[in-house]
């Protein structure tokens, strides 16, 4: 069964997708670019936008150093340009990569990301969030150990 979008026909195999595709056609830009004003629907769509402002490129080619912002862009460039395909199985999930937006630092877990925060951008959006979720979780009696992985 598909499910089609009555503005525009695209079609699409599962309904969050199509509920998510619906978006683009809102005029209500939830997400807003603090450099440009420009708007996006998505929290990812505007991290991937904000990187052209900022320089920020993470995943990097490790035959010749080139980088990308995004990792389909990497590995676009690992076929095109040094043959090297990426074998995935299907639905098989890449590393996640927790990536600095301020400096391009990049973690391999949360907690390394959080701590590389803490220690160069204290001031960061990301650890004010963390510090409240703590401060929640505290003030609501769950067991703070349970959490402690917010501010590693």
């Amino acid at each position: 069964m598909l499910f089609s979008c009555m503005l525009c026909d695209k079609s699409f195999t599962y309904q969050r997708m199509l509920n998510r595709h619906m978006k683009c056609h809102s005029e209500v830009k939830r997400h807003q670019c603090e450099h440009c004003s420009k708007g996006f629907n998505d929290t990812f769509d505007l991290k991937r936008h904000v990187r052209t402002h900022t320089g920020v490129r993470p995943y990097k080619c490790h035959i010749c150093d080139k980088a990308f912002t995004q990792r389909c862009s990497l590995e676009s460039h690992l076929k095109k340009i040094h043959g090297v395909q990426q074998n995935y199985a299907y639905k098989e999930r890449r590393t996640k990569l927790y990536v600095c937006e301020d400096c391009g630092f990049t973690a391999d877990s949360q907690e390394n990301h959080l701590h590389h925060l803490q220690h160069q951008h204290p001031d960061s959006a990301l650890i004010q969030r963390a510090s409240k979720k703590l401060a929640a979780t505290l003030q609501s009696g769950v067991n703070p150990l349970l959490h402690s992985n917010l501010l590693l």
